[in-house]
């Protein structure tokens, strides 16, 4: 495999992972700082970094952010977590795809890891987000107790 093919995978993994902290940021601006995108959203930030890193250790440029401005959040919390469950699972499949192509092991190690955090972190978190938004929510914010049982304040039961 040839330099081109590493920096061409490095920059296919830069412009998902530019692409997710985008949309999140879009998520935020429009939600206000709710979980897990607030969350995320750091993780992606140095998951891009990390992309960066390895592009200047290697001596490629670093391509230019075509996704400030440019993502736009869905019309309610519920869609946007169900678009970022999507979204990670994009991820991981994208990485998939990469991980076997790149003959650098740093490359690949930090790849890997990326990976593992959007499969193991990122993708939990957003089903939870999907689960929950899902549910019945209305003016008395009804959301499950430690137990898992749905109460409205007060006495239970």
């Amino acid at each position: 495999m040839s330099e081109i093919d590493l920096e061409q995978i490095l920059r296919d993994a830069l412009d998902d992972e530019r692409k997710a902290e985008a949309t999140y940021a879009a998520v935020i601006k429009k939600f206000g700082p709710i979980r897990p995108f607030i969350n995320i959203i750091n993780a992606e930030r140095r998951h891009s970094q990390a992309i960066v890193d390895q592009l200047d250790r290697l001596g490629m440029e670093i391509p230019e952010n075509r996704w400030e401005q440019q993502a736009v959040a869905p019309s309610s919390l519920k869609a946007a977590c169900e678009q970022a469950v999507q979204a990670e699972i994009d991820n991981i499949e994208l990485y998939d795809r990469l991980i076997p192509q790149i003959w650098d092991s740093v490359v690949r190690e930090v790849l890997q890891n990326l990976q593992d955090a959007s499969r193991d972190n990122h993708l939990p978190a957003f089903k939870r987000c999907a689960a929950r938004e899902g549910g019945e929510r209305g003016g008395n914010q009804v959301g499950p107790d430690r137990g898992g049982r749905k109460h409205r304040g007060g006495r239970r039961s």
